[in-house]
């Protein structure tokens, strides 16, 4: 498969294998990433979608975490297939996917599979790959990285036009964060990242959080560090963690799912990607690029 799958690559960075309506179309691609785990990465991945396809968007949420993935779980979706079996050629990527609330669309990660947490460059090329045969038109492809600075996240976070680092106030959240955003930034040459502040108590708590970490990045980095938001710590969020359903269908007047909302608004008003970073096929190539670099 995997022969066929970089053949496929080839024609598609010749620019035949895509359609021209996938081609022209701007995709906006925005890497949600975060140095530490337990953060509440994927449940802002999950809300963030949801809000975003309410709005009218056609959102496609890729879950990245290839070892430990969760968005299903999130969901409460019992998926049958999943990378993994894009991955061994039993189906395609437009196989997989599968539909959440309010028409998000969904691309499972396999969990508990320990295989797909060290795959080789050349299985991680055949899997993004296989973007090059949806056909579905999109407007934003969210990917769920792994929490960390694995290879895998460091791949998606490159490819990607927008880069999202989730943080709270805590030493291990603040100290992990900025080691990814040095590491992004050093070593790969990322410059632009957006802080979103979560389990906030306040607004200005989580200005305060941002100021304190843009301070650091300003003084030792070269880069810029935009505040993008932050979400209140809220019990209707917790309470639609528990029963697997976002916040943002379980709640949607919560102050949680506001301020989702009031995110998912600002995306809309990011410069639309034109020229190569708009399409589509910019994200594949150049994430298959750096898988080899």
């Amino acid at each position: 498969m995997l022969n066929d799958q970089a053949a496929g690559l080839r024609a598609m960075q010749s620019g035949h294998s895509m359609t021209e309506s996938n081609i022209r179309k701007p995709v906006r691609v925005i890497a949600v990433a975060s140095g530490k785990g337990g953060v509440g990465k994927t449940n802002v991945s999950v809300n963030l979608g949801v809000a975003l396809s309410k709005m009218g968007n056609r959102v496609l949420l890729m879950d990245a975490d290839m070892g430990l993935a969760n968005v299903d779980i999130m969901l409460g979706l019992q998926t049958q297939y999943n990378l993994l079996h894009v991955l061994e050629g039993n189906k395609t990527l437009e196989e997989v996917i599968v539909e959440g609330p309010a028409g998000l669309k969904i691309i499972p990660a396999a969990s508990g599979v320990s295989r797909m947490a060290q795959l080789t460059a050349a299985e991680n090329a055949g899997i993004i790959n296989a973007f090059s045969e949806l056909n579905e038109q999109l407007d934003i492809l969210l990917v769920d990285t792994a929490a960390g600075i694995a290879d895998s996240v460091v791949s998606f976070c490159r490819a990607a036009q927008e880069v999202v680092v989730v943080v709270t106030d805590e030493p291990a959240s603040i100290t992990d964060a900025y080691a990814l955003i040095k590491v992004l930034s050093r070593d790969y040459k990322l410059t632009r990242f957006r802080l979103l502040a979560n389990q906030s108590h306040s607004s200005q708590h989580g200005k305060v959080l941002y100021e304190k970490l843009a301070k650091v990045c300003e003084q030792f980095l070269d880069v810029s560090l935009d505040y993008f938001g932050s979400i209140p710590f809220d019990h209707e969020l917790r309470d639609a963690v528990q029963k697997q359903i976002p916040v943002t269908v379980y709640k949607p007047h919560s102050d949680s799912a506001q301020a989702f909302r009031e995110m998912a608004y600002k995306i809309e008003k990011w410069p639309v990607p034109k020229g190569a970073t708009g399409y589509l096929q910019f994200f594949v190539e150049n994430l298959f690029q750096s898988r080899h670099e």
